[in-house]
């Protein structure tokens, strides 16, 4: 029995298996329509650079009071009610709601929506009931149910301008006043609150700010049912580091999170976006994750809770924290991971929002090579040429000592098929004449296949990089390529693979046994159907490799047969 041969389907099987298993890591439910916010064409901008807002100066923990599970107000899962008041800056369009001040909708700009391209995509928005809350937990502090009141202002950032404010009163209740400042500034996606807080009372305050994101567990509009990602809350402390939440955990009452930390953040994940709540460092702050009555789709608040400074009667607060919503981009997210002191807000952790998989440790750096040879040559469809060139060059050796392997292989192929018709069905003596052969002919049966299992890694590192880089979202490549993100709308890639791939099998020994042999035709045809609903920029890869791999194999198989044939000549 040729063990290298199920030796190599095994590979083949197993690379198929961790692909499936990709598609199908979390079945989400299929996406409900969306409704579209006001909508403008505008040009695809360059990344944006972290403008860090600067919140007011942190006070000390003197006069702070422990959080002991404060309750967060119940939440009215319906679209909040009230004035919207709109705010436009260089980067996205956000609505926010007179009613509890909350941020209810976002529209970013420099990016499309996934179903129709012709819209900019909106992060929070009334459809999925995904929004932004915040507020105060004390007597008479206002919440994300009170009425606020605008106070006039722009509404535009203006050319020339860093930064525009949206102010909102709460009503003043036993002489405290409260107004909730939202600071949108220029080419940034953070965001800064602040409460500022005037305790004209006889009574010192002694409060808690909570910051909660709301979301029903639908998946982002247009999301492929065979490409699904992560999409629910996620947290990050020290202490327990990165951890997604599911939906359906929450809903049960199972959601395992850290409760309580003096650091860390929350989140709402979904395929390429991100919206977080990250408060000051070192302060305790108790998380929760909770279910709400919200009808046919569940919805779900996920969020923490952060004592307030005791204000004395007669003195003023200003108490707040930074709310990030827009794009997975790494370098941005990396930006706030850093130090104040090094232009970041100690966001430690968040670049862990980008889902590499469990091969994170080979993903992260072929997407910092894949972006730094972005930089250098302008288009992401040509970086990912290059990136394979790259690493086909780097595991040259590996896949030489294959090719060598399967040519050589291929050169007693002949002698292999008549070792079978001599010895029959007799299994034990066909292998021991084969072992025999190999081992006159110096040929080592694994050696084919050892070197494909210690590529297949990188293939779904690589596969995983491609699926969580929003960097790649609406990039064309060259003609028919507009999005390589989108998996290809004629099917060229596809069809160039299984080509590919069919080339390859007939450049490799047929193997002996008829079963094998079918199996090995069928294998292109069986990657070929999957590939077709994958990213353009994945079957991109794969295709620039099949063709390398087509040069370096047909190359070596002809210098080991004229070897071998010259051998022969000087035998005779």
């Amino acid at each position: 029995m040729d063990n290298r041969r199920f030796i190599l389907l095994g590979i083949f099987f197993f690379s198929l298996f961790m692909l499936w298993d990709a598609w199908q890591r979390y079945n989400n439910p299929q996406p409900v329509p969306t409704a579209a916010l006001p909508s403008s064409s505008v040009p695809s901008a360059p990344v944006p650079s972290v403008d860090v807002p600067t919140l007011p100066a942190q006070a000390g923990t003197e006069g702070m009071q422990g959080i002991n599970s404060v309750s967060v107000p119940a939440t009215d899962t319906a679209v909040a009610k009230g004035e919207i008041v709109e705010i436009r800056t260089d980067l996205f369009t956000a609505q926010v709601s007179t009613q509890g001040g909350d941020l209810i909708g976002l529209e970013l700009s420099s990016y499309r929506a996934t179903e129709d391209s012709s819209k900019n995509f909106r992060l929070f928005d009334i459809e999925h009931r995904y929004a932004a809350q915040s507020g105060l937990i004390g007597d008479g502090l206002p919440n994300h149910k009170t009425a606020f009141s605008p106070l006039p202002g722009k509404r535009e950032l203006s050319a020339g301008e860093d930064a525009i404010q949206l102010r909102l009163e709460a009503p003043a209740v036993n002489g405290v006043k409260v107004a909730k400042v939202y600071t949108f500034k220029r080419n940034s996606y953070l965001i800064d609150l602040a409460y500022e807080i005037d305790n004209e009372s006889q009574k010192e305050i002694a409060a808690h700010a909570y910051y909660q994101l709301q979301r029903d567990n639908q998946s982002p509009a247009g999301e492929s049912s065979m490409v699904s990602t992560f999409t629910g809350p996620a947290q990050y402390t020290e202490q327990g580091k990165f951890n997604k939440i599911n939906f359906k955990d929450i809903e049960k009452g199972d959601a395992k999170l850290e409760t309580k930390a003096d650091n860390g953040w929350m989140a709402m994940i979904q395929h390429y976006f991100v919206s977080a709540w990250i408060p000051q460092e070192k302060l305790q702050r108790e998380f929760y994750a909770r279910s709400l009555e919200g009808g046919s789709n569940p919805v779900v608040a996920a969020g923490l809770i952060v004592p307030v400074p005791t204000i004395a009667p007669g003195s003023k607060l200003s108490y707040g924290a930074w709310l990030y919503a827009g794009p997975q981009i790494q370098a941005i997210l990396d930006q706030l991971s850093r130090p104040l002191a090094d232009g970041g807000i100690n966001a430690q952790g968040l670049p862990l929002v980008v889902d590499y998989g469990w091969l994170t440790i080979v993903a992260a750096p072929i997407f910092w090579l894949l972006e730094f040879i972005h930089k250098m040559i302008g288009n992401w469809g040509w970086a990912i040429v290059v990136l394979t060139i790259l690493i086909k060059a780097v595991f040259f050796p590996l896949s030489a000592a294959s090719y060598k392997s399967m040519a050589k292989m291929r050169t007693v192929a002949p002698r292999l098929q008549a070792l079978k018709e001599r010895c029959g069905n007799d299994r034990q003596k066909l292998n021991m004449e084969m072992m025999s052969l190999y081992k006159a002919e110096k040929i080592n049966p694994l050696g084919g296949c050892l070197p494909m299992l210690v590529q297949i890694p990188v293939f779904i590192a690589l596969y995983w990089a491609l699926l969580g880089a929003v960097e790649i979202r609406n990039a064309p490549w060259i003609l028919w390529i507009q999005d390589l993100s989108m998996q290809d709308p004629y099917y060229v890639l596809p069809v160039t693979m299984m080509v590919t791939m069919l080339i390859q099998t007939k450049l490799n020994p047929t193997p002996p046994d008829p079963i094998q042999a079918k199996v090995t035709m069928i294998m292109p045809f069986a990657f070929g159907i999957m590939f077709f609903f994958f990213p353009a920029g994945l079957v991109l890869y794969w295709v620039v490799n099949n063709i390398l791999s087509i040069a370096q194999q047909w190359q070596i198989t002809r210098m080991i047969e004229r070897g071998g044939k010259a051998a022969n000549d000087a035998k005779a």
